[in-house]
């Protein structure tokens, strides 16, 4: 909690935060954006204002330094008694053990420094261990990397709550300099997130394990043996987060190139890609010419016409109906929902491709990605990147919570900057992806019921349809190694007629209502993470 006198502190740095962000870099980048939050201040629309201030603030290089005077308070260290945790310190880690040696003593937490051949055997490891094996829970660390003063009171508390069956904690972490002293570069950690374990081990050097698990004296040593211990139990266990700055580091692993998808092309199911539109041929005859140069095996097409009266727009359609596709004629208001699932009903494919007109695609291979990943046990509905014709993200995932219903992870992030910890570029579950290009099993589609054309005729439609099939243990996917151009409502427009905009508001109400998007914390993202921005930034 937040003391009184810190209050006034915390305003001028606030305020220095807001001045030095109009003066640095940042501002250059993004003018509109400060002149836009400081107009709707003034005008006194406080939560629009916030809604502009948030990223441009969290993404400060002060923004942490304030968080961390607001979160000030921590766990007091255990005072006696036997603590069931024990360091081992890999004296090779390239930093001072002695700093690690004194952060974990101030702690509370006995250590073992791991040398030799030590370091090439687990079963040793366990034999030097205090106190009863069944007992005791080991923390791998790197040389150099220090711990808070309560991260053993913090560690205990996790591990009373935790199942008996537990065999890993982890938590959060920044980066400290050499003398302990400057704090940057905080990773607020998503929930266990096996499909970005994959591709990025966000756990080695920040967590606990249970000594008696037997992976851990099946270890073979030698290069970097903390993450070796680390995945022989995180490969088995479902790893329980813990949302505290536990861990201080002097460096990260560095980002390694993801592998290409595996994709055995004679074992990809039939898919019917579904495309609504209404006039704009130029926008349809460029999503279709992307169409017939996708490379997979067999796949059909159906484009649902939503009442297309434009003369470009109907010969277009007269030309493609029985020859490249099929043509379903959709009268009446736009429907999002209401047009797929009659395409769903008449498809032949055993998967669906929901794909937007205003798609733009140049890669060949992106629906083999999308499918292979889609016919997995554990896998529900999958998403591409999709770009911004400028090269700005346009998708990357989407978000509970933000804005207090969902929106589009990374978006106007630059694929090439690291962003986020590079989350934009990793393959990995996520709480819903897009329907502007979306492929799922057709059986599990309409297990769940499809998408909801009365609550959700237009927005969140998606959203709704994700966590159904979350519900049942189908997760959602985002997967950046298909990556396609959205020309983002081009055809359709946005929602800012009073009709419009009341329609976006009830169907607003209703995600709120079904799924507690208001209040409910995205498992994939963090609670200090900024709910009022869709860049990952300190939450302010």
């Amino acid at each position: 909690m937040l003391r009184d006198d810190m209050r006034p502190v915390i305003r001028v740095i606030a305020l220095k935060l807001l001045a030095f962000s109009v003066h640095s870099g940042a501002f250059r980048r993004a003018p509109r954006a400060y002149l836009i939050a400081c107009w709707w201040y003034l005008r006194g629309k406080r939560l629009r204002a916030r809604n502009q201030f948030a990223p441009l603030l969290g993404a400060s290089s002060g923004a942490f330094q304030l968080w961390r005077l607001r979160n000030a308070a921590r766990p007091a260290p255990i005072g006696g008694g036997y603590v069931p945790i024990v360091a081992l310190i890999d004296a090779h880690g390239g930093g001072s053990v002695e700093a690690t040696l004194q952060s974990l003593d101030a702690a509370g937490i006995a250590a073992i420094v791991v040398d030799g051949p030590h370091a090439r055997d687990g079963a040793g490891l366990l034999e030097r261990l205090p106190g009863p094996l069944q007992d005791t829970w080991l923390m791998p660390l790197y040389a150099g990397d220090r711990v808070a003063r309560g991260a053993a009171a913090a560690y205990v508390g996790a591990i009373a709550e935790a199942e008996p069956d537990a065999a890993l904690i982890y938590a959060d972490d920044d980066i400290v300099d050499p003398n302990g002293h400057s704090h940057t570069r905080p990773h607020f950690k998503p929930a266990w997130n096996a499909e970005l374990f994959c591709h990025f081990d966000y756990l080695s050097g920040s967590c606990i394990l249970r000594a008696r698990t037997t992976e851990i004296g099946a270890v073979e040593g030698g290069a970097d043996w903390v993450a070796r211990l680390v995945h022989a139990v995180a490969d088995r266990a479902h790893p329980v987060r813990l949302t505290e700055i536990l861990h201080h580091r002097q460096r990260r692993p560095r980002k390694t190139p993801i592998a290409p998808l595996t994709i055995v092309r004679d074992a990809l199911p039939p898919v019917t890609v579904i495309v609504p539109t209404r006039n704009r041929a130029d926008l349809l005859a460029v999503c279709l010419d992307g169409l017939a140069a996708t490379q997979y095996p067999g796949f059909d097409t159906i484009v649902v016409d939503n009442g297309s009266d434009e003369p470009e727009a109907l010969a277009l359609l007269a030309q493609i109906d029985g020859r490249s596709c099929r043509v379903l004629r959709h009268a009446g208001p736009f429907n999002f929902s209401a047009i797929n699932n009659r395409a769903v009903a008449e498809a032949d494919g055993r998967m669906i491709c929901m794909l937007n007109n205003d798609v733009e695609i140049a890669q060949r291979d992106w629906l083999a990605i999308l499918a292979t990943q889609a016919g997995r046990s554990d896998v529900g509905a999958v998403g591409p990147r999709l770009l911004y014709p400028d090269g700005r993200i346009q998708h990357a995932g989407v978000v509970l919570g933000v804005g207090g219903g969902a929106a589009h992870a990374h978006r106007l992030q630059d694929p090439e900057e690291e962003g986020y910890f590079w989350r934009h570029a990793l393959p990995q579950f996520t709480s819903a992806v897009t329907a502007a290009c979306l492929v799922v099993l057709r059986e599990r589609f309409l297990e769940v019921g499809g998408l909801d054309a009365q609550a959700f005729a237009v927005a969140f439609n998606d959203v709704d349809l994700c966590m159904k099939l979350n519900a049942r243990g189908w997760r959602s996917l985002y997967e950046p190694r298909a990556t396609l151009v959205h020309h983002e409502s081009l055809s359709r427009g946005f929602d800012k007629d009073p009709v419009g905009a009341a329609r976006l508001a009830r169907e607003l109400a209703a995600l709120k209502s079904r799924w507690a998007t208001d209040h409910r914390s995205d498992p994939f993202h963090h609670p200090d993470l900024s709910r009022f921005s869709e860049q990952f930034v300190v939450g302010l």
